[in-house]
């Protein structure tokens, strides 16, 4: 299992649109993906589970993943909430 603090700088926050994009980026993997921030963990291939986070622009998150593809899906994640990668 492998973790990383990861700051969202998407313009708007993790609103509906947002989170079904980042859905979409850690259903690719195999891995089991988490996400957590202030005591709450979320399954990060559940829209319900993201949606009930309301994260907002300059929120530090905790991304946990575990799995045999667990490097490449924290990288990817990462890439998508710092805004570098589209989908």
């Amino acid at each position: 299992m492998v973790s990383k603090e990861m700051q969202i700088k998407l313009a708007g926050g993790l609103e509906a649109r947002p989170v079904a994009v980042l859905v979409q980026v850690a259903s690719q993997y195999d891995s089991t993906i988490y996400i957590q921030t202030e005591g709450k963990k979320v399954n990060a291939k559940s829209i319900m589970g993201m949606m009930s986070l309301g994260l907002n622009v300059g929120e530090t998150v905790s991304v946990l993943a575990d799995g045999n593809d667990e490097g490449a899906a924290l990288d990817d994640i990462e890439k998508y909430l710092s805004g570098e990668k589209t989908v």
